[in-house]
């Protein structure tokens, strides 16, 4: 994906970068460059367009959620037992870049649970931006095996960690976009060493070998091809995902209901 770094960088707004950790930027660009791929091409342009004429316009929190943005897209409502494939077509869509995360997963023969990780690492974004892996990790332990809610939280730390022993390099763009002098917070390096030593290291490193290289605008995958995977290894409760007890039921519901005031 091609980028203007002086539109990105206006989206951030005036002052934003001074008070800002390298991480925070890092995370900020990939929430662009997720919310430049799921627009229409022309949608883009008029939109970066705007940023670029208006970087001094009040904007909502940068960590607000893609549902909790404005816009005039209007919600259908969901079924009474929605399942997951319902959330990826009334809230989640397009949902290209974990789809197309999980299509690179799949075309490389990785394993099922892998593939199902990479198709939900980053759906949490459409409710929260910051600390995403934790939250989307939380999001989804009720529901899938433990390896895969584990993935989905661990892939946000070891992005910003080379492994060259599977081929995965630190990110070229963070260097374009911040200078090479990038050093991830404490915060981000402690959940790394432990990440890194842990049984399902690899499994959380593969999320990330699939989720930085897939941003590309001219494919646009559908949730057709997993069926299969999310009935084997993503549970769907009786009453609906959202309507049943879990822990993390609540954060679904507000998922499906973005519009209730409380």
């Amino acid at each position: 994906m091609n980028l203007d770094r002086r539109i990105f960088l206006g989206t951030l707004g005036v002052g934003a970068l001074e008070v800002m950790s390298p991480e925070q930027k890092a995370d900020a660009l990939e929430h662009y460059m997720i919310d430049q791929l799921e627009q229409p091409l022309d949608a883009q342009d008029r939109q970066n367009r705007r940023q670029g004429q208006q970087q001094d316009a009040a904007r909502p929190p940068r960590g607000t959620g893609g549902l909790f943005q404005p816009t005039r897209r209007k919600l259908e409502p969901m079924p009474k037992k929605p399942t997951l494939q319902d959330f990826f077509r009334l809230r989640f869509a397009p949902a290209s870049h974990v789809l197309q995360s999980a299509t690179r997963a799949m075309e490389h023969d990785f394993p099922e649970k892998t593939i199902l990780a990479c198709m939900l690492h980053d759906i949490v974004l459409n409710l929260i931006k910051p600390n995403h892996g934790q939250w989307g990790g939380q999001l989804l332990e009720p529901y899938v095996p433990e390896e895969v809610s584990w993935g989905v939280r661990y892939h946000a730390p070891l992005r910003f960690f080379p492994d060259e022993a599977v081929g995965y390099e630190y990110p070229d763009m963070y260097n374009r976009m911040f200078g090479e002098d990038y050093v991830p917070s404490e915060i981000t390096q402690r959940e790394y060493k432990y990440a890194r030593n842990h049984k399902w290291y690899m499994h959380a490193r593969m999320v990330t070998m699939n989720d930085e290289y897939s941003f590309d605008r001219n494919k646009r995958p559908t949730i057709e091809p997993f069926e299969d995977i999310i009935g084997r290894h993503f549970r769907i409760p009786e009453e609906g995902l959202g309507n049943d007890s879990s822990p993390s039921a609540h954060m679904w519901r507000t998922i499906a209901n973005p519009d209730r005031p409380l």
